[in-house]
């Protein structure tokens, strides 16, 4: 009984599995077949064609999406009746009527403008801390990334109770410090002044992750020649640090800003399962998905959606332009 269930229930699942690899699989064989009769070599037919299975999920999955999310956002589309041309009404209204979107641009915005330094200075404070020789340095090094493998939504309920006002971890250590002062613990949620630094706060908890272990392979990389020049004409750590390995890494703090501006103004996982006041603003990200899953407005969530990569456009070629004043590259001539 119990496997009649099992295989009613995976059966097609399995089905569409096989049938997807075999499609999959006859690609490959026709471009390769295609490409052979067009005079391709062996090896360069060889390679194209054992690509073809990411170059079908690119353009599927990647390639497909984006254009048709840009098409829908020139569109009235709630996924029940075909798509209804409407122009730019979509971003008229998102710019002049609504009335939760230049808030949730501020809070974005503001976010990733103080987050992203404090999490690039982090993770390269905490590198520095793991790249000296002390004993047992790979256990130190396993400890300090634990917790970027955590779940998500994990870390966001954990965090979210560590901020409760009554309960939490946090405001029952600063109620004996504030009450000399006849001063209540923050309601970190609850009260939009202070929304912004609770998510700040979270924000570091992911500084010893990937960003550390690139820096680590950063600070690796630094020339020891420089370094011990520099120590015996008498430099310090600090002035080592400031004028020898700080230079050296800044296209790695480079990559990481960039990336962490990317990756800052599309938060959303946290945002989705912490309950906070919507008087602080909601994150873009937040406003898409209500926009698109709990409204249905699939081609108004597409327009908040292009206005969000712009916004992200702007602000990573801002960087770009800006790195010439400030990274060095070893081979680059000034």
């Amino acid at each position: 009984m119990t496997s009649d269930i099992v295989t009613g229930a995976y059966l097609p699942t399995l089905v569409r599995y096989v049938v997807v690899a075999a499609g999959i699989g006859i690609t490959m064989m026709l471009l390769y077949f295609t490409l052979s009769r067009l005079g391709v070599r062996t090896e360069v037919a060889s390679g194209y064609t054992l690509i073809a299975p990411w170059l079908l999920g690119f353009l599927i999955w990647t390639a497909f999406p984006i254009v048709a999310s840009f098409y829908l956002s020139f569109t009235e589309y709630n996924i029940l009746k075909s798509p209804e041309w409407v122009g730019l009404k979509n971003y008229v209204r998102i710019f002049t009527r609504d009335i939760d979107f230049w808030p949730a641009i501020r809070i974005t915005v503001l976010y990733a403008f103080l987050s992203v330094p404090l999490g690039v200075a982090g993770s390269l404070l905490v590198a520095l801390l793991l790249s000296t020789n002390i004993r047992g340095l790979g256990i130190y090094r396993t400890i300090y990334y634990l917790p970027s493998i955590l779940p998500a939504v994990a870390t966001a309920l954990l965090w979210r109770w560590l901020f409760n006002p009554d309960a939490g971890l946090l405001n029952n250590a600063l109620r004996p410090v504030l009450r000399p002062f006849d001063v209540p613990p923050p309601n970190w949620f609850g009260d939009a002044t202070y929304v912004l630094p609770a998510f700040m706060i979270i924000s570091l908890w992911g500084i010893a992750g990937a960003n550390m272990v690139i820096f680590l392979g950063a600070l690796k990389n630094v020339s020891r020649h420089l370094l011990e020049a520099a120590e015996i004409d008498g430099a310090n750590a600090v002035r080592r640090f400031m004028h020898i390995t700080l230079p050296m890494i800044t296209p790695v703090i480079f990559l990481q800003v960039v990336m962490g501006i990317i990756g800052a103004l599309q938060i959303f996982t946290v945002a989705a399962f912490i309950r906070y006041t919507p008087a602080a603003g909601k994150f873009m990200n937040i406003l898409v998905y209500q926009a698109g899953f709990q409204q249905f407005r699939m081609g108004y969530a597409s327009a908040l959606a292009w206005i969000l990569f712009a916004v992200i456009l702007a602000l990573t070629l801002l960087v770009f332009r800006s790195s010439s004043a400030w990274v060095y590259y070893e081979s680059s001539k000034r």
